[in-house]
């Protein structure tokens, strides 16, 4: 009886160099895909987040206007504002006297009147490979307030990645972009419009409200006996009509 004999044939050198090419090609494909899953879901953490800041800051200013503190004598009251889009490299800020029962430090005394303010500012990102800089929208609350002092208080951080704090005030008549101190009363209607752009690549996101003082303006201006002074900017509204804003939410007196 003839034995077989069985000859082990291995791989050649051409067969390894495909199957080499074909590991790494289905390698770089299954990478290149968990980036971009990777990238996506990083993105659209950012949007999230930066929607969650853009939304709490929109209350935390409503809010705090909302309890903005009223006086028969308008000299004891506060509001003065200047928005973007006035003039190149003018400051945007909007400061004004508030009624609170939170106290901004335990151990310390104050009142139940704060000044308040909100601004935009800028600091280096630390978190970013290259130097960069991000928008950040700040809020200074100072108890005890006093018109004969130089303003202080403590200064937070609200919500980054906001570029744009845009306020119109409506005084019976027509909207303006700012409120200067020498007006000397407190608008029917404050609109103010916040605009985040998240990091990277994102669309900005927008978040615009609406606070009202329709009865406490209407109240110093007949006490005054005198009409309000126009404002600037946008193109007068019938009195008593100013447009409804785009989204947001309303807080009224």
């Amino acid at each position: 009886m003839k034995s077989r004999t069985v000859h082990n044939r291995g791989f050649t050198l051409a067969e390894v160099l495909i199957a080499s090419t074909i590991s790494a090609f289905v390698t770089l494909v299954a990478v290149g895909a968990l980036k971009t899953i990777t990238d996506g879901a990083q993105a659209v953490g950012r949007a999230a987040e930066t929607t969650t800041e853009l939304r709490f800051a929109a209350r935390m200013m409503a809010n705090d206007l909302a309890n903005l503190y009223r006086d028969p004598d308008a000299k004891k009251m506060k509001l003065v504002a200047s928005s973007q889009g006035l003039e190149a490299g003018s400051p945007v800020f909007l400061t004004f006297y508030m009624a609170g029962r939170v106290k901004a430090r335990a151990s310390q005394p104050e009142g139940d009147i704060y000044e308040v303010e909100y601004l935009l500012s800028t600091q280096d990102d630390l978190e970013s490979e290259e130097p960069t800089q991000k928008s950040l929208l700040m809020r200074r609350l100072w108890p005890n307030p006093d018109k004969q002092r130089d303003p202080g208080g403590i200064l937070s951080t609200v919500a980054e990645e906001i570029g744009v704090l845009q306020m119109n005030f409506f005084d019976g008549k027509q909207w303006a972009s700012e409120w200067p101190e020498e007006m000397q009363s407190i608008p029917q209607l404050i609109e103010v419009t916040l605009i985040a752009q998240p990091k990277g690549r994102g669309i900005p996101m927008r978040e615009t409200f609406v606070v009202g003082f329709p009865r406490l303006a209407a109240k110093m201006a007949s006490g005054s006996g005198e009409g309000q002074p126009e404002g600037e900017g946008q193109t007068p509204q019938p009195e008593g009509m100013p447009p409804e804003p785009e989204s947001g939410q309303n807080a009224q007196e």
